[in-house]
């Protein structure tokens, strides 16, 4: 009977912790930011968690250090309503709180690039249910769209609000490559504001020099890119090498999509100090002195 199982009322973040051996760490990526945003997913929900920011993060690396993998993993906390109740209605209900983590590899092919389909899904609207807040019911039009692609023979789904511009994977955010810029679609068509996104908009200008145009896609401008790909929490950077059988960038991941990649996995595995403020280490830090 708990509220939020009935009818989707809690709100959720995935954040990655990414094993370094030869460190003997586990680097965790961007996580206040993480739990930044799902505060602010709280508030669209009107769900109180309980915690403050810091206590958030703290009961993260804790939870880390208890299970001590040694290996990439996936951290899910949630914010839901938890009144044992019938009946719809966001106050005066029970708040709770809870996280959980696993071993996770990746979500997406990174290394060969996906096949990609353009959905009949729509994204819902931000007056129906907001793609700005992780919603756990509203993951339901994801669902919907990836059961779709996968039962297709696709590897994820593309999809496009309602006024037809392109909008977002149906748990990334996608960029394409036109006339040496990259090219997204903005936080006003309904996107999740990604944390990878924001991420891969810094190192596109600090380290390439390439410049990020926010505005509308049409689905056709997807066919024309001379790049497209998918970035997330879980799909990290994965390639886009076909869209509606037709191939992107011949087929093959572009040049510019790999220089992307190789600096996004360097800084989050620990290995660029200029992206030290990234990443936070679970474990307490060693001497390196014998």
């Amino acid at each position: 009977m708990t509220h939020a199982f009935n009818y989707g009322t809690g709100c959720f973040e995935g954040i990655r912790g990414y094993w370094n051996a030869g460190e003997n760490q586990m680097f965790l990526l961007q996580m206040r930011d993480h739990y930044q945003r799902l505060i602010n997913s709280c508030k669209v929900i009107k769900i109180n968690p309980g915690l403050t920011l810091d206590e958030m993060c703290n009961i993260t690396r804790e939870l880390v250090r208890k299970n001590g993998y040694q290996e990439d993993v996936y951290i899910r906390p949630l914010a839901y309503k938890a009144e044992i109740m019938i009946g719809l209605g966001l106050t005066n209900l029970k708040d709770d709180f809870a996280i959980y983590l696993a071993p996770f590899g990746e979500y997406l092919d990174v290394t060969k690039g996906i096949r990609c389909c353009i959905s009949t899904w729509v994204r819902t609207d931000d007056n129906a249910i907001p793609s700005r807040a992780k919603i756990t019911g509203g993951y339901v039009n994801s669902s919907l769209a990836k059961a779709e692609a996968k039962e297709n023979g696709y590897a994820e789904a593309i999809m496009l609000t309602s006024d037809g511009h392109v909008c977002e994977g149906t748990g990334e955010n996608i960029f394409l490559v036109r006339n040496g810029n990259l090219v997204t679609p903005p936080v006003s068509d309904n996107i999740l504001e990604g944390i990878t996104r924001k991420s891969v908009i810094h190192i596109a200008k600090e380290e390439l020099g390439i410049q990020t145009i926010e505005r509308h896609v049409d689905r056709t401008e997807l066919f024309v890119a001379d790049e497209v790909f998918l970035c997330g929490t879980g799909a990290q950077i994965t390639p886009v090498i076909e869209i509606d059988r037709r191939p992107i960038s011949a087929g093959k991941i572009g040049i510019v999509t790999e220089k992307i990649q190789r600096l996004y996995f360097e800084a989050v595995r620990g290995e660029n100090p200029r992206y030290a403020d990234w990443i936070e280490p679970a474990y307490p830090v060693l001497s390196k002195r014998g």
